[in-house]
């Protein structure tokens, strides 16, 4: 098959286009700097050319809110009308794990306008939900420091390894669209601060780490089903403890 990456060369990307080629396909990794651009449209149509299967993980570069939601509503409708024209096969969007339950954080927010769009687009899709991955808790530790401390909701978090989310995407990608969502976690859920705590220690991070229930999550107030998947979801093998470790051997 012919396989489209939108944003195949960030963090997510790269790694979905690597176990796709590894597998055999002819997978073009498509971004600005590989000439694809789902914004100004440049690339878009010759990229769509003969191909089954677009995986959207596309990342805004911004993060106030107007500019992510207007990235996302922007890139997902040129896309689309793209795929449509093109007869593309499967449309796989890659979203938050709980974007629907925290409407009071802008990027969430703009996750579920683009989870929108693919629903409504007429185009046999597959939106899988992923939790925060492991990657991504130094800077919400950093989002949370204040005068030297790091004030984090005790609300459960089970976040998970980039290399997981990338080997889900990569099976949904050669699987037949649900017309759905599938959610991915990883392996364990702990208390968000725990998880600050653990990742600043493996770091030599001297910040200290304290719960407060009343801590906002980039603008929003969690509870224990807010960043935590539903019934049933596929989880990701690499446990918090063995990748943490890791990064302090690095």
């Amino acid at each position: 098959m012919k396989i489209v990456v939108i944003g195949g060369t960030g963090l997510i990307g790269s790694k979905v286009v690597k176990i796709l080629r590894e597998r055999g396909h002819d997978v073009l990794a498509a971004a600005p700097n590989t000439g694809v651009n789902t914004i100004t449209r440049e690339g878009l149509a010759a990229a769509m050319d003969r191909t089954d299967v677009v995986v959207d993980v596309a990342n805004a570069p911004v993060w106030d809110d107007k500019a992510v939601f207007e990235f996302f509503e922007t890139s997902g409708r040129n896309l689309l009308a793209a795929e449509a024209a093109a007869g593309v096969r499967h449309h796989i969007a890659l979203s938050i794990v709980g974007s629907d339950r925290l409407p009071d954080n802008g990027y969430f927010r703009a996750k579920v306008a683009q989870e929108n769009l693919v629903k409504a687009s007429g185009l046999p899709y597959t939106i899988l939900r992923a939790t925060q991955f492991f990657e991504f808790v130094g800077g919400i530790a950093q989002s949370a420091t204040v005068d030297g401390e790091v004030r984090l909701s005790p609300a459960l978090f089970q976040p998970i390894a980039s290399d997981d989310v990338a080997a889900a995407l990569a099976d949904v990608a050669l699987a037949a669209p649900i017309n759905g969502t599938i959610e991915v976690a990883g392996p364990e859920a702990m208390p968000l601060d725990e998880v600050a705590r653990r990742f600043l220690r493996a770091t030599n991070d001297s910040r200290k780490v304290v719960p407060d229930v009343h801590a906002r999550y980039f603008g929003a107030l969690l509870d224990d089903r807010s960043l935590t998947p539903g019934n049933n979801p596929r989880l990701g093998a690499i446990r918090f403890g063995d990748w943490v470790g890791q990064q302090a051997r690095l």
